[in-house]
């Protein structure tokens, strides 16, 4: 892989360990992928926040690497394991070491946005600008929604991103590779954003490509479903792109069949005890349909709704967060439903949601039973 001279010092380790180290990640991965070059970014996106995620040794490299890295590029931060401003039970021991990992990324000077959906809090580049993002239902979206390259990216390549301003040019950041080389057919009606989770998830394990093309790229696609079909696309596979575009490779099908295999994978249970909302975390949109809902009504189970905080401080202007939280929602900022503490099969005997996302991680790490639904037959069925 081609380097600049001014790479290559930094590879030695001319201006200091960490950037040494951040060019050795990138180095590695693109001759890996057979990149010929690397190239400027403007923006990366960072996962691997929440210390469930990372445990001790995350927390310890990064307490290393923060003393002389700095981000050469805008960077923004996944979410973390709980919302400090709020009062739980999370322990001590979690918190404290969540803090710390926190100050690491920040001394870097990465902005702690705490949010998997990016592109609902910050201005969008223009069409075709390289970026680096690490969570994969943002990167999907970034390549399939907004006309962003960028890899699926790992909390690793995208840190070293960040750092050096700069990724390998391979796989979907050069404009020929980003072109589907498998297809699902979709024989079946979508009509909410579970159908397309469903689909996700599906596409994700029967494709191994990293663009595919399915059916129901259109118009009807909105923020809400685009991100369901992206998250549950992420979760199933290394698939880092979907589009519309038409491809001469063999059809898959997606018919009602799938669809139904799909949802008996992760429906594990009839009903739950807690409903939880945001994986993808939820934006403005998401919030108005549920404070809509919720006039003169009241959750009739405990209900915790993930947003970024600049998504809740926009409701909370809107009034829209208070008309939720007076219906008895729990509004929860900087983290999501994967991982967190907040919820454990201890606390809670079943979930009820509508993230395929969601379901994936409730069922095969905090193994808890899911009940599958989609948003508007949750309020329904649980505003009383």
């Amino acid at each position: 892989m081609h380097l600049s001279k001014e790479d290559e010092k930094a590879l030695d380790g001319e201006f200091g360990s960490s950037l040494s180290v951040a060019y050795r990640i990138l180095l590695a991965i693109g001759e890996a992928t057979e990149a010929e070059k690397l190239v400027s970014i403007k923006w990366a996106h960072i996962s691997g926040v929440n210390y469930n995620t990372i445990g001790n040794a995350g927390l310890k490299f990064l307490t290393e690497f923060s003393k002389d890295a700095r981000v050469s590029v805008q960077t923004t931060l996944n979410p973390m394991g709980y919302d400090k401003h709020k009062k739980s039970i999370i322990s001590d021991e979690f918190q404290n070491k969540q803090t710390s990992i926190v100050k690491s990324y920040m001394k870097m000077g990465i902005l702690p946005s705490f949010s998997c959906v990016p592109y609902e809090i910050f201005d969008m580049p223009r069409k075709g600008t390289h970026v680096s993002f690490a969570e994969s239902s943002a990167a999907i979206m970034a390549n399939s929604m907004y006309g962003l390259l960028t890899n699926k990216e790992s909390a690793l390549s995208a840190l070293a991103s960040a750092i050096t301003g700069k990724a390998p040019y391979s796989e979907l950041h050069n404009e020929e590779l980003r072109r589907p080389t498998a297809q699902v057919g979709v024989d079946t009606p979508l009509s909410n954003e579970l159908d397309y989770g469903l689909l996700g998830y599906f596409a994700g394990n029967a494709i191994s490509k990293s663009c595919v093309s399915l059916g129901c790229h259109g118009k009807d696609l909105n923020i809400m479903k685009a991100k369901s079909l992206s998250a549950a696309l992420g979760t199933a596979g290394s698939c880092g792109m979907f589009t519309q575009e038409e491809t001469n490779s063999e059809k898959i099908g997606f018919g009602k069949k799938e669809k139904d295999t799909v949802r008996d994978e992760l429906n594990t249970t009839d009903n739950g005890d807690l409903i939880a909302l945001g994986s993808p975390q939820l934006g403005i949109k998401e919030l108005e349909l549920i404070s809509k809902s919720v006039v003169g009504k009241k959750f009739s189970k405990p209900c915790m709704i993930f947003c970024p905080r600049a998504i809740f401080n926009e409701a909370f202007k809107l009034g829209i967060a208070q008309q939720i939280e007076n219906a008895g929602g729990n509004l929860i900022c900087d983290a999501c439903t994967c991982l967190t503490p907040l919820i454990t099969s201890d606390e809670y005997d079943g979930i009820i949601t509508n993230s395929i996302k969601g379901s994936y991680y409730f069922n095969k790490f905090n193994r808890i039973p899911v009940c599958l639904k989609d948003l508007k037959t949750i309020l329904k069925e649980h505003l009383k």
